[in-house]
């Protein structure tokens, strides 16, 4: 069966050079990422928002709008339609009367990287790719062990060694190869591109192929359906990669297009650590692009990234949204996370926590307003961080 897709083609990110669908690319001739390009205007004919009723209950809701043709090509773990949480204590708190959080915990293997890895995989079984390697910071590399075991794909995950147990435990449980590497995600890529000639296998590093940022998108697809076609003022993001921001940004111009928004556009705001902030960095020199950030060291696995591939679409998507970046440390995300648990009963990660640490800098600076409607990004499950929890509580239990 045939999903309808209104696939048309790739187009570089740089250059808007076009590549055809269906044939296995990684990045652009001139070395950028690639975005899947749709037929919007034949799509906006046959699909309407009123078919999402009898949608499946998962990101493949919005197949039509995503580049798999065939439906017994989607790898699926019933990934996406994750919940929004009204936070009404907390807000109470931060002063903050319309605040929300998008929950990506519940997703297969804790995270939102399922939504980006489900797609790729998809693809890769439509496009006949066997074998799949890929560099993370831990989570993506759980996902694309769990995907790939799903799809009777050969998966070889490649992550620093001092990430959270539990992205190296999921990955050798689901019959990934797992290197170990001393080093951070850079390293690892490295490794990957290293073994490219000798292994062929198929890069799926973050932005090096096409199909994860259309899994990502669907973040974004989701919360216009579930705040009723009427986005936020403001979306929090935590950003390593930076691919879900850079999705979501897509996906609004694609519901636009569609005729299932308006043009209103939320304040999109890059959340970083402090001990890792190269798109903060960038964002405040007015600079393209971000430079390689020298000894990132966050408790934040998935922040710690130290150049984006996709930089200058981040800070795009940023500042055209008349957003901002910004920067928090350690201790701060961590206690901003206790804090969202203690009053709301949601157990988050360390990136989730950084982006209600931000939130809170920008209500004390004036920068968002009391009535703004605020959407928070969570992008994994506080248990996957159990070692990260259990050092902060060590080293704080005098105040605790």
């Amino acid at each position: 069966m045939e999903t309808h897709t209104a696939l048309s083609h790739l187009e570089c990110s740089r250059t808007g050079e076009r590549f055809e669908a269906g044939k296995v690319h990684n990045l652009s001739t001139a070395g950028w990422p690639l975005l899947v390009r749709y037929d919007i205007e034949e799509l906006r004919r046959r699909w309407d928002r009123d078919s999402l009723a009898n949608a499946p209950s998962s990101m493949w809701r919005y197949a039509p709008l995503l580049p798999v043709r065939l439906t017994n090509h989607i790898v699926s773990l019933q990934e996406g339609l994750t919940p929004l949480h009204r936070l009404a204590r907390l807000g109470e708190r931060l002063e903050c009367d319309d605040l929300w959080l998008k929950d990506e915990g519940v997703n297969p293997t804790g995270t939102f990287k399922a939504r980006g890895i489900s797609c790729a995989i998809s693809m890769c079984r439509e496009l006949g790719i066997g074998k799949v390697a890929i560099p993370t910071a831990g989570n993506a590399g759980g996902a694309l062990a769990a995907y790939a075991a799903a799809a009777g794909i050969d998966a070889y995950v490649f992550m620093p060694r001092d990430v959270p147990q539990a992205n190296f435990l999921e990955a050798k449980a689901f019959g990934a190869k797992v290197t170990l590497v001393d080093g951070l995600i850079s390293d690892c890529a490295k490794k990957v591109a290293d073994g490219k000639m000798t292994e062929s296998w198929f890069d799926m590093s973050t932005l090096k192929e096409p199909y994860r940022i259309e899994g990502k998108k669907t973040m974004g697809l989701e919360a216009a359906e579930q705040f009723d076609w009427n986005l936020p003022d403001v979306i929090f993001y935590p950003t390593g990669g930076g691919v879900g921001l850079i999705g979501m940004w897509k996906a609004f111009a694609e519901l636009e297009q569609l005729g299932w928004i308006g043009s209103k556009r939320p304040k999109m705001i890059a959340v970083q650590a402090e001990g890792c902030p190269p798109i903060v960095q960038a964002f405040e020199r007015n600079a393209e692009f971000s430079e390689f950030w020298h000894g990132a060291a966050t408790l934040a696995s998935g922040l710690r990234v130290p150049k984006a591939m996709g930089d200058f679409l981040v800070l795009q998507a940023v500042r055209e949204s008349g957003g901002t970046a910004v920067s928090v440390s350690d201790s701060q995300m961590m206690k901003a996370a206790e804090e969202l648990a203690a009053h709301e009963g949601l157990f988050i990660a360390p990136e989730g926590g950084a982006c209600m640490a931000a939130l809170k800098k920008l209500r004390q600076s004036g920068f968002l307003s009391k009535r703004d409607r605020i959407l928070i990004y969570n992008t994994g499950s506080g248990y996957k961080y159990l070692e990260t929890w259990a050092g902060y509580y060590g080293s704080s239990s005098s105040t605790h």
